[in-house]
This record gives structure tokens, C-alpha cells and sequence, in this order.
């Protein structure tokens, strides 16, 4: 096995954050910390590894709310694309009465090593969308870009629907059509599978 991976589904909306050890290297990547902090550092505590890297899709606060603690606790620098980085500070940015705006948010200072891991840029959902690509699994971390049978919504600040689909298209459909797909929201799915079965992209 070349990457273990764990799912947690956190907080009211259920979002998947992901813990991705890497055994070769013993770094532990954290994708899109989005609530429930405790539960994600025990959980990353109890994989062994020696360093550890938070990854974020995307800047909503559904996805970072738990992001300060988890990269105190665990030393991780973070990841974000600089197209998010004003969503990613901004007040506005926060889920009432559910998700109150973060304000322990950690500056963006990690850059991914591309031999693990390669940053595909998704916009669409937001203007700094990222999708993850794990060689070693292979698995793409896709966040709200795209998900089992859907795709993100395009109707919140810095949305696009036309660069969701050219996102997906130009740079998730080319890619082997049994590539596990993980989204930010429920269940994982392939490439192959939402070229065949996913209303919304669907040729006419």
C-alpha cells in the first residue's frame, strides 16, 4: 500500500477532511480541516509519521474552520493557492450560526513537494479552487469542484460556472478513467464514472 487514507466527516455540513500518510516519506498531509479539531489531531496523532502538511481545495470556512488549531498541534504549515488567500481572511467568511469566522488562521508558508504531490488548479467553485494528485496512490483530492453524480455550486462570491466546467474538464477528465476521486462532501467516486454518470456534465 503506497498512501494511507483516512476519511472524517466533520461538522454540520459534513465535510471530509482527509489524513493522507505517506509511508515512504512519513508525512502526513491534512486536507481541508473543516471542524472538530480534537477529533482530527487524535486521529493524525495515532499515524505514524514524522512531519505533517495541512492542504486546503479551497478557503471556505466549512473547510478551514478547524485549520489554527490542527496546524499548532500537529507543526504543519498550510497550503492554500494565492487566488484565495482574500476569502481565506475575510470576516465575511463564516456559516452562521454554525461556523463563526475563523480568527486564529495561520499565514500560507508551505509549498508542496511536487514529486508527492501535484497542485492542479480548479476554478470554479471559488477563483483559487485546488485539486491534490497523489501519484503514489493515485488519488485526487478534488474538494467542492466536483462530487458522486454533482458538482459545486457556482452561485457564492467568485463563482463560475463555465470555469467549473473547463476545470473539470481540462484537467480532471483526462486523467485515467479509474482515478478515485475525493470531494469535499460525501461519498468518493472515479473519474471514469462521472464521465459517464454525472448529470451535470453530460454532453447535450
Amino acid at each position: 500500500m503506497t498512501l494511507e487514507i483516512r476519511t472524517l466527516t466533520v461538522g454540520p455540513l459534513e465535510e471530509n477532511c482527509y489524513l493522507v500518510l505517506v509511508p515512504a516519506t512519513r508525512r502526513l498531509y491534512v486536507i481541508d480541516p473543516g471542524d472538530e479539531a480534537e477529533r482530527l489531531i487524535a486521529e493524525a496523532n495515532a499515524m505514524p509519521h514524522e512531519s505533517a502538511l495541512v492542504l486546503l481545495t479551497h478557503g471556505h470556512i466549512d473547510h478551514l474552520s478547524a485549520v489554527g488549531r490542527v496546524a499548532a498541534a500537529l507543526q504543519a504549515p498550510v497550503y492554500l493557492r494565492p487566488e484565495e488567500l482574500p476569502l481565506y481572511r475575510s470576516p465575511a467568511n463564516q456559516i452562521l450560526p454554525w461556523l463563526p469566522a475563523a480568527t486564529d488562521l495561520p499565514e500560507i508558508t508551505a509549498t508542496p513537494d511536487p514529486a508527492e504531490v501535484q497542485v492542479l488548479a480548479l476554478p470554479g467553485h471559488t477563483p483559487g479552487g485546488a485539486g491534490f494528485l497523489f501519484p503514489a496512490g493515485p488519488a485526487l483530492f478534488v474538494g467542492d469542484t466536483i462530487f458522486r453524480e454533482s458538482v459545486g455550486r457556482t452561485d457564492l462570491p467568485g463563482g463560475s460556472w463555465p470555469q467549473l466546467l473547463r476545470s473539470i474538464r481540462t484537467q480532471i477528465f483526462p486523467l485515467p478513467e479509474e482515478l478515485p476521486l475525493y470531494p469535499g462532501h460525501g461519498p468518493a467516486t472515479t473519474v471514469g464514472y462521472e464521465k459517464n454518470h454525472n448529470p451535470y456534465l453530460q454532453e447535450s
